[in-house]
This record gives structure tokens, C-alpha cells and sequence, in this order.
């Protein structure tokens, strides 16, 4: 059970952000609410400042040093998030939102993908990871069981073990 949202379904929408790069809105309101945001629509202006966001987002997950980690969630912190507050909106459960019931779609996006990653990094900052393949640009939250993930996905690991295979026949 996740009692908190944000260091999960939050942090994966953080994750698809960056993942997602320049795509039209419904993509991205679609990539969203796939991860639980309840994220309705959203215009072209507002599309293109929520990618400017992910382009922000990637740092965090391509540094492996936890206190650079920290310092830069600290700078998205400050640029997205209002004081932490509990809301009961649309006969949900009493849950903690980042940005005001009324704040703008794009705050909204800003402040639940920065609230995602404060609490994976203060939880688990090894959850945090960018694929090790040395052409692929994805980055993933790691909900693997031993927390030991690499890349981003089987056909990437697999990639790289091959070729590594390959390697070390022509030796």
C-alpha cells in the first residue's frame, strides 16, 4: 500500500516527462493520468511549458550523487511547490496536494512531479536511475524488488549483455 501518492505515481509522472519529450497535449494528459494524475486537458501553451518541465526533471535522475540529488529537487521545490496542504476534492479521501485546488494546470504538473521525486529522494534516492545503455536517454523510477535496476528495459539490458557477449567471442 502507497500512503503517499506523490513518491509514487508522482514520481513516475516525473519520470514519463522526461521520457516523453515534445509531444502533443492529449499525449502528455494521457501519459499523466495513465500514472494516476487526474490531469483532465490541457492546451498547447501549457504542453509546451509542462516539457520545458521534464527537460528540467532529467538532472535528478541522470546524477548518482544523493546530495546533488537533493540540492536540485531543492531548486524544483522552490520553483513549483506552495506549502503542503491536505484536500478532500471530488469526494476523494483526505489527501496532501503541493499546489492549490485552484493554481493552474502546469503549477499543478510542476508541483506533484517536484513533491514525487522530494519523497522518492528522501525515501529511497537509489530508486532514482537513468539506462545504462550508452545510447539510450530514458530514465525510470526502480520498482524492482532488490532496488538493483540498470536500464530501462529488458530489450536495453539485453542489448548491452549481448554485445558484451560478442566482446568477449572476438577475444
Amino acid at each position: 500500500m502507497h500512503f503517499n501518492p506523490y513518491g509514487g505515481s508522482a514520481a513516475q509522472v516525473a519520470a514519463g516527462l522526461v521520457n516523453i519529450g515534445d509531444v502533443p497535449a492529449a499525449r502528455l494528459v494521457e501519459m499523466m493520468r495513465t500514472e494516476g494524475m487526474t490531469l483532465a486537458s490541457l492546451t498547447p501553451a501549457q504542453a509546451a511549458a509542462v516539457v520545458e518541465w521534464g527537460r528540467r526533471l532529467r538532472p535528478v535522475f541522470a546524477t548518482p550523487e544523493p546530495d546533488k540529488q537533493v540540492d536540485l529537487v531543492n531548486e524544483l521545490l522552490a520553483d513549483s511547490a506552495c506549502r503542503p496542504f491536505v484536500s478532500r476534492h471530488d469526494k476523494m479521501a483526505p489527501h496532501l496536494h503541493y499546489a492549490l485546488d485552484d493554481d493552474d494546470r502546469v503549477r499543478r504538473v510542476m508541483a506533484y512531479s517536484a513533491g514525487g521525486l522530494a519523497h522518492l529522494v528522501c525515501d529511497d534516492p537509489g530508486r532514482i536511475g537513468a539506462c545504462a545503455r550508452e545510447d539510450c536517454e530514458v530514465v525510470f523510477v526502480d520498482t524492482s524488488r532488490n532496488g538493483r535496476r540498470r536500464y530501462c528495459s529488458t530489450r536495453c539490458a539485453t542489448r548491452v549483455h549481448v554485445s558484451e557477449h560478442r566482446d568477449r567471442q572476438r577475444v
